[in-house]
């Protein structure tokens, strides 16, 4: 039962490392039993820089998580991010035996597992593939090819990539901690499982999850993912900004920003002046909220307009019924919505992970900073609920299908801790999930597609620049 099920998420962002330990109530509905957190240090944009720094702020976390649940944590679901995650899609196809009548889901299992022997990129890795649809001895439109009849079986997957360096120093650094993966997500992925509904899916949504290093996007179409990437700009870059606009230290600009910051200038008084503490044998400093407000309004604008001129490149800017959902500790500015809705001319909400959440002693992680952390624990349970699923890991093995452990008794360790990367014994072939709903092809770009490449060229041409001239 999911009941006695533990499932832990891990994540480890640019400003912090979190982890949610999380099991499901008797409603279905998930309870978050601890949750540790800590300052990361070693990782920037994203990817891990400092292997010591990052295993000790892990360390740190899994503690407090420890101590808040009672439960000795020994297997974690990560999330992964950052610019080197790529998206493509790609077709395989099988031949089957004319004498067999039926496609069965050894052979659905079969074609997926061939996506991943792809040969990608020197250094790259894949770490994720999904299915979009299906064509049966060349008739196409098909969501569920079990139990026809036919010989040649074909299939359209989207493929995400990573960097095998960064797969493997997140591998290392939780290993260290003392800990095993499960399974390794990316972030964008997780968060859309906590933030957005069947519905949005369903009617066409893009979610953008701005971190304090990176901002993720993820677009869906008809319940299935057609478009994920990570944008190398987060809240810590507008951090930055203030810090040279107001000629204020680094912690005061995020206090500043926190507090204070309005993502529309014209939201701010002309007349509101805040007094923060000088340098040491110095005066105090005096920053306007109107020129705080015009700096964070112009990074704000350069970030969503990267996303959107994004959105825009895959032609996918006419099919998002449901609007954008902001997510992420970078969407708790002010007025951020209004300024997405007039940038874009789509309808935006900020995405809270409580849908899916219980009652809970530990009501911060409804904040949208954690929808990444809630949404790893919640692909913890779903994939138990598709454990007959085959799915090759990151090498030649195979990787466990349940990130979870059994619930021990208080303050025991957890039961079948087995690490992700290490060879698994061998086991039986299980059933792939069940193809998603049928996709609608997106239209191309409009006519105006030339004049808005142009404007993303040059833009994307000064955040470069500006971004090669600035240590963050």
């Amino acid at each position: 039962m999911q009941q006695d099920k533990i499932v832990v998420g891990l994540d480890i962002g640019t400003t912090k490392i979190c982890a949610l330990v999380g099991r499901k109530n008797e409603y279905g509905k998930l309870e978050i039993l601890g949750m540790g957190k800590a300052v990361s240090e070693g990782v920037q944009r994203g990817i891990v820089l400092n292997i010591d720094k990052t295993v000790d702020a892990i360390k740190r976390a899994i503690r407090q998580a420890e101590e808040q649940s009672g439960i000795d944590i020994g297997v974690v679901n990560v999330g992964i991010a950052g610019q080197h995650i790529k998206s493509l899609q790609h077709n395989g196809s099988i031949t089957r035996p004319s004498g067999d009548n039926e496609i069965t889901q050894d052979d659905v299992n079969r074609l997926t597992a061939d996506m991943y022997r792809l040969v990608t990129p020197p250094g790259s890795q894949i770490i994720h593939v999904m299915p979009q649809d299906y064509k049966v001895d060349f008739e196409g439109g098909v969501t569920d090819p079990v139990g026809m009849a036919g010989v040649r079986l074909e299939g359209n997957f989207h493929i995400i990539t990573a960097q095998s360096a960064a797969i493997n120093n997140i591998n290392k650094c939780v290993t260290k901690a003392g800990l095993a993966i499960a399974d390794l997500i990316l972030e964008p992925l997780a968060s859309s499982v906590s933030v957005l509904s069947d519905e949005e899916k369903e009617a066409g949504v893009a979610l953008i999850d701005i971190g304090g290093g990176t901002t993720d996007l993820a677009v869906f179409k008809d319940g299935i993912i057609r478009h994920a990437a990570v944008l190398p700009f987060g809240g810590n870059i507008i951090t930055q900004d203030i810090k040279q606009g107001c000629n204020v230290t680094p912690n005061q600009a995020e206090q500043l920003k926190v507090k204070f910051g309005k993502a529309i200038a014209e939201e701010a008084s002309d007349y509101e002046i805040v007094s923060i503490p000088g340098l040491p044998n110095r005066p105090p400093k005096e920053v306007s909220l109107k020129n705080l407000a015009y700096i964070i309004e112009a990074r704000m604008s350069e970030i969503i307009e990267l996303v959107y001129a994004e959105i825009y490149r895959m032609g996918l800017h006419e099919h998002l019924s449901a609007g954008i959902v902001l997510t992420g500790g970078g969407s708790q500015l002010q007025n951020l919505e209004q300024l997405t809705e007039y940038l874009t001319g789509l309808d935006t909400r900020i995405g809270y992970p409580n849908q899916h959440l219980g009652k809970s002693k530990i009501e911060t992680v409804k904040s949208p900073m954690h929808a990444t952390g809630v949404g790893l624990v919640l692909a913890g349970y779903q994939a138990q609920d598709e454990r007959n699923s085959a799915r090759p890991g990151y090498g030649d093995d195979e990787v466990p299908n349940s990130y979870s452990y059994q619930a021990a008794p208080p303050m025991a360790a957890p039961v079948a801790v087995v690490p992700s990367f290490a060879p698994p014994a061998p086991v039986a072939p299980a059933a792939a999930p069940k193809a998603p709903e049928e996709p609608k092809e997106p239209k191309g770009p409009s006519k105006f597609g030339s004049y808005l490449g142009d404007i993303t060229r040059k833009l994307k041409g000064i955040l470069i620049d500006d971004f090669d001239d600035k240590q963050y």
